[in-house]
Order: C-alpha cells, then sequence, then structure tokens
C-alpha cells in the first residue's frame, strides 16, 4: 500500500524496510555525518578519528547531527568498517589527506596474529553509543519527532574489509588482495571466513545494542570478475544475512555491492538481503523490474549532483524519486555526502524528495 503524507508518523524508514510502499520515500544518505557538516568539522580539532569513533559522548552527537539539522528518517551509526580488524589487533592509523594505514596482512603469521576474541571487549564503546542512540530517538531530535528515526547498524563486508587488511590502505585496484585471492586461495580463504564469522558477531550485538537494521558495505565488490565476485561477496554475504537471520528473524538488512553491475541481481538473489542499495550507475527501473519480490531498493542519486545543487539536483533527484515509486524505496545517494558539499543542497534535497506537489 501507499501512504501519501510528509509527516515522520512512525519509523518510515523501517516501514520501508519491511516492504511497505511508503510516499514519498523516506531519505537518509550515506556519509551524512560527515566532514560537509561545520558542526562534525569542530570536532576534528578535538580529538582523532579513532577517538571519535570510539568515545560514546562524542559518536553519539556526530550520529545525530545531520538528524537534527535536516530530520532524516535514517540515523547511521557513526563508526567505520575498519574498527572490526583494528579490534582484532591489526594496527590502524588515519592519516590526513591519506586516509587508513594498516600493517598488511600478507601471510600466514600475520594472519595468526589476528584474535577476534578480542573484538567484544574491544568495540564495547560502539555498543554503548548504539544504546545511548536508541535512547536518544525516544525523544524529539531537532525537527524529528519521538520514535520516528531508525536506527542503523553497519559493518564492512568481508571482501571490502580484506582489501584495505592486505593492501596495507586505500587503493583504486587492491591489486595486492586480488593477486592474493588468486594466488594464495587457501590463505584468502581463510581471511575471508575470519571476517565473515567476525562480522556476523559484531552485527549482533550492534543489534542487541539497538539497531533496527544494519548494513553491509561491499564497496570493492565491483572490483571482482564474476567468478570471484560469487566466492568472495555473494558466499560470504549469505552466510553473513543466514546468521544473523537466524539470531535476529525480524532484523532487516540492506545490501550494498557497490560497482556491481549487473551482479547485483544475483547478489540480492542468493544473499537474501532484505534492501538492495544501487551505486550511481545503476537504473532502478530496470532493476526493479527483473528484482525478487519484495526486494526493497535504495538509492541512488549522483552525489555530485548535491555539490552541484540548484535545478540540477532537483531533477535528478525527482527522476530517481519517480523511478521508485509503487515499490518500496529508500531514497538515497549512489554513494556517499562529498566533503565540499553545502549544507544548504543537502537541506533543498530532503525537502524536494518529501514534497509531493513536485
Amino acid at each position: 500500500m501507499t501512504v501519501e503524507n510528509t509527516t515522520h508518523q512512525g519509523r518510515r524508514l523501517l516501514r520501508t524496510l519491511n516492504g511497505e510502499a511508503v510516499w514519498p520515500p523516506p531519505v537518509w544518505l550515506m556519509r551524512q555525518a560527515g566532514r560537509f557538516l561545520p558542526e562534525f568539522r569542530a570536532f576534528r580539532e578535538k580529538a582523532n578519528f579513532l577517538t571519535r569513533c570510539m568515545t560514546p559522548d562524542i559518536a553519539t552527537e556526530l550520529t545525530l547531527q545531520p538528524i537534527r539539522r535536516f530530520a532524516m528518517d535514517g540515523a547511521i551509526l557513526f563508526s567505520d568498517i575498519l574498527i572490526l580488524p583494528w579490534a582484532m589487533g591489526q594496527s590502524l592509523d588515519f592519516i590526513e589527506n591519506k586516509g587508513p594505514v594498516l600493517e598488511p596482512i600478507r601471510s600466514e603469521s600475520d594472519l595468526a596474529r589476528l584474535n577476534p576474541r578480542r573484538v567484544a571487549e574491544v568495540t564495547a564503546p560502539v555498543m554503548e553509543t548504539l544504546s545511548r542512540l536508541r535512547r536518544a530517538l525516544s525523544e524529539p531530535v531537532g525537527a524529528a519527532p519521538a520514535n520516528s528515526v531508525t536506527l542503523l547498524g553497519f559493518a564492512g563486508a568481508p571482501f571490502t574489509v580484506s582489501c584495505y587488511m592486505v593492501d596495507g590502505g586505500s587503493s583504486r585496484e587492491f591489486a595486492q588482495t586480488r593477486l592474493m585471492a588468486f594466488s594464495e586461495p587457501s590463505l584468502f580463504d581463510r581471511l575471508i571466513a575470519l571476517l565473515t564469522e567476525s562480522t556476523v558477531d559484531m552485527l549482533s550485538a550492534q543489534i542487541e545494542a539497538g539497531a533496527q537494521a544494519v548494513m553491509l558495505f561491499d564497496s570493492w565488490a565491483g572490483l571482482l570478475p564474476p567468478t570471484e565476485f560469487r566466492r568472495h561477496v555473494i558466499a560470504p554475504a549469505r552466510q553473513i544475512v543466514a546468521a544473523l537471520k537466524a539470531r535476529h528473524p525480524c532484523v532487516k538488512i540492506i545490501g550494498f555491492p557497490r560497482l556491481a553491475g549487473i551482479m547485483a541481481l544475483e547478489y540480492a538473489r542468493e544473499t537474501g538481503v532484505d534492501a538492495l542499495a544501487l551505486d550511481t550507475g545503476a537504473d532502478i527501473k530496470a532493476i526493479a523490474a527483473q528484482a525478487p519480490p519484495g526486494l526493497v531498493l535504495q538509492g541512488n542519486l549522483d552525489p555530485i549532483s548535491v555539490l552541484a545543487g540548484g535545478e540540477a539536483m532537483r531533477r535528478e533527484a525527482l527522476a530517481v524519486r519517480e523511478a521508485g515509486r509503487g515499490r518500496a524505496h529508500v531514497f538515497n545517494l549512489g554513494h556517499g555526502v562529498l566533503p565540499t558539499t553545502p549544507p544548504e543542497h543537502v537541506g533543498e534535497l530532503i525537502a524536494t524528495i518529501r514534497n509531493i506537489d513536485t
């Protein structure tokens, strides 16, 4: 059924993830808590990135900033996908203008040093943040009414996390990771298996701490050819979804196999995710025509259009909104908000999506 209203009546995002075709669609944005907000940048001077992630007072505030300013339908935990390998004992630094730097995992002995038993204790502050957020969202936050915002947890998918762990940082190609997958498949399979099991445990803990839905980010899935995609993207995601559903039958899971192209549909069918997040290059109408029954779609406005703002942004945003009309669709971007995006553009985007007269 379609609901015609512009208010935050109930948790519109959670209703959509449960398969309801809400109109206008709920909206939240990847990287909505980020450098484009001046109030976010103020915290960069107070603590480094890891400290911000691991300090509940700070992480709670950063998660709530876009809710307070824009009344988003979803609040996604402020954290990072690399918290997991760091919690297992891999060194991690975030370098300004460079990104994450890790001691690479390249051998059996490197892998043996990782200890998944540390994760629960090390990530306890993250779970405390989620508990605080769940309480905070039970009250009004800015213009968002009490109990109107869905709290989202997340994790990096095993392949994407392994890219950073093996290559030792950011890359366009992640050649070392892909080389290990081909030349040392046994070692790479053990790394993926370790990450799969640990991701299940971490996401389960997030749900128990208050997350009402979770998202699995596979940002570099599109680097793999189909056979490797099935082995290192689809298979681990299927295991994660099955394990989480066994522990938490009502939880909703969003999968984001970025740059997957035509493989995105196979990913959705084979993994059992409740929602498929689409990157900028995907055609929502074409995906919807071939999608499994009941699959929720999320996305997929080009973040560059939000940076541009104005008529170009409004035109593209309305086209994405219209493409999802009549089905369960969560409006989002095809990737994250760019750091140089004016906050006023984001505000105008949210108003455009929620205006049923346009």
